[in-house]
Order: C-alpha cells, then sequence, then structure tokens
C-alpha cells in the first residue's frame, strides 16, 4: 500500500502547487492605494458628493464643484503625491490588464455568479446583479468599455470583498444613475459617475477626467494611510533627476504569461516524480516475493 499512498501524496502536492501559482494575485496599487478618485485632467463635480478617501490629480490641476463635496481625505492637485500616485496607477493598470489565466465572459455580467478568478471581454457591461462569491481576488479586464444600466448592483457573497475585486478597463468607464459598485476601477481614459452612484472602491482615471454628480465613493475599507509628500530640497543641496510621467509606458499584453507554463511543469514534474516512485516501490515487493 505504500506505493498507493506514494501517488496519492504526488497527486495532492501537485494539485496544491498548481493551484496557488494559477490563482489570481492582489493588484499592487502602491502610492495610489489612498485615493478614492485620481484622474490625469480634470475632476468635475456637480450636486452633494461625499468622498472617503484622498483625490488626485496630475498632470491636470483643475478639479471644479468641490463647494458641495464632503471630501474625508487630502486633495492633490498637480503636486508630487499626485505624480507618485499617478505612476503607481500605471504600473496597477498594466498588472492587471496582464493577469492571467483568463476566463472568456460575454459583455452582459447581470445575472451571473463568479469566482475568483481573472475575466475578460471585449467589452464588459451590467443590467441587473452580478454576485462575486468567495474569498480571492477578482479581475476584469475590458478591452474597451465598461458601462452599467441604471440601478446595478455588484454583489459580495462568502467572503468576497471590495478591496480584492479590480476592473481594469481600456477606454471608459460609466456607471449609469443609481448603480451600487463595488471594486477599484482602473481606466484607460476617463470615469462617468452618474446621478446617485455609490462605489465601494476606487476611481481611477489614468489620462482622462473622473465626472461625478451627487455620488458616494468610499475607500476607507481598503485604504493605506494618505502619503507624505516628499520634502523640497534646499537650494544648495543637489536633487534627484524628476521621473518623467509614466503614461507613456507600453502596456503589458494580456495574454498567457510564464506562471501557467510554470504550473504545468510543476504539475508534470510532481506527478512524474510520485508515479516513479510507486513503479520502484511495486518492483521492490515482486522481487522480495520471489
Amino acid at each position: 500500500m505504500k506505493h498507493v499512498g506514494t501517488i496519492a501524496l504526488g497527486g495532492f502536492l501537485a494539485v496544491a502547487v498548481a493551484g496557488t501559482l494559477l490563482a489570481a494575485a492582489s493588484v499592487d496599487l502602491g502610492k495610489a492605494k489612498s485615493f478614492a478618485v485620481l484622474a490625469g485632467t480634470t475632476i468635475t463635480n456637480t450636486g452633494a458628493t461625499t468622498i472617503t478617501g484622498d483625490v488626485g490629480l496630475h498632470p491636470g490641476k483643475a478639479a471644479t464643484g468641490f463647494t458641495t463635496v464632503t471630501l474625508n481625505g487630502a486633495k492633490h492637485l498637480g503636486d508630487a503625491v499626485a505624480l507618485q500616485a499617478k505612476n503607481a496607477l500605471v504600473a496597477a493598470y498594466n498588472e492587471a490588464a496582464g493577469a492571467t489565466p483568463v476566463k472568456k465572459v460575454p459583455t452582459e455580467l447581470g445575472g451571473t455568479t463568479l469566482k475568483p478568478g481573472v475575466y475578460a471581454s471585449a467589452t464588459l457591461g451590467l443590467t441587473g446583479t452580478v454576485t462575486l462569491d468567495g474569498k480571492g481576488v477578482f479581475i476584469f479586464q475590458a478591452g474597451s468599455t465598461l458601462i452599467t444600466a441604471p440601478g446595478s448592483k455588484v454583489a459580495l457573497i462568502n467572503g468576497a470583498s471590495a478591496c480584492n475585486v479590480y476592473w481594469q478597463v481600456g477606454s471608459s468607464a460609466t456607471l449609469d444613475t443609481t448603480t451600487s459598485f463595488k471594486g477599484t476601477i482602473l481606466a484607460l481614459t476617463s470615469i462617468a459617475l452618474n446621478d446617485g452612484v455609490t462605489l465601494q472602491g476606487r476611481a481611477l482615471a489614468r489620462n482622462g477626467a473622473v465626472t461625478m454628480i451627487h455620488d458616494t465613493i468610499d475607500n476607507s475599507s481598503c485604504a493605506a494611510s494618505s502619503p507624505t509628500p516628499t520634502p523640497t530640497p534646499k537650494a544648495t543641496t543637489r536633487s534627484a533627476a524628476t521621473p518623467p510621467a509614466t503614461d507613456t509606458l507600453a502596456s503589458m499584453p494580456a495574454a498567457m504569461d510564464d506562471r501557467v507554463s510554470l504550473a504545468l511543469l510543476a504539475l508534470v514534474a510532481v506527478s512524474s516524480v510520485a508515479v516513479l516512485g510507486s513503479v520502484r516501490l511495486a518492483a521492490a515487493r515482486f522481487r522480495r516475493r520471489d
């Protein structure tokens, strides 16, 4: 029975190793983690909006309509902190765009229940409710747009957390009126939140604008502490060169990467060792019988 135990152990190890390597990894937001709203050109608000988390803009500096915004966080418009957050957003966007292994899904997510993983479609839409089920990371890759219908909802069950949900959008995202949304939106261009949207997470637009109309954006459950601006060096101190804006960095391809190959190799290697061991044990038993 020893060789049977060896086979079982080898199979268990193979599945465990492969499952670990194939699981979706969390996206590293870095210096952008504390931001509830981050944009490239402008941030515009109309009506009474509540934002819990930091607000940032770079390279733009124009944020309008904030006289009716209740902001529970810091505002960074075109400063060094906003630049650091913007660079981190570029890296996070590329990381989410390159996440694997990918499962293709239809455009419409409404009425479906999904387990943790990476899901991709040319466009993503939501009418009704999509349910995210279980602890783990959810990454959604939209080749172009993400659009929700009025009153749509992202529901979380069985330990799913908004902190582990990421929406990478190849152009722009639009959440229509009274949508209840969960997760971090990483849009290449712009994000529009129509009247009465509730977003538990972040609205991060890499190159364009974020537009809000009487909305609630809450990043408190996932935010890190607000970043501290880098002190300006004295005139007698030679300062380091300011890194260029990273919007010109090439996006990482959303193709299968080496993690899948490594997982398959590990699976084959461990299984081979288990089978070889069982054969040797069986041969030894036959020799003893002779």
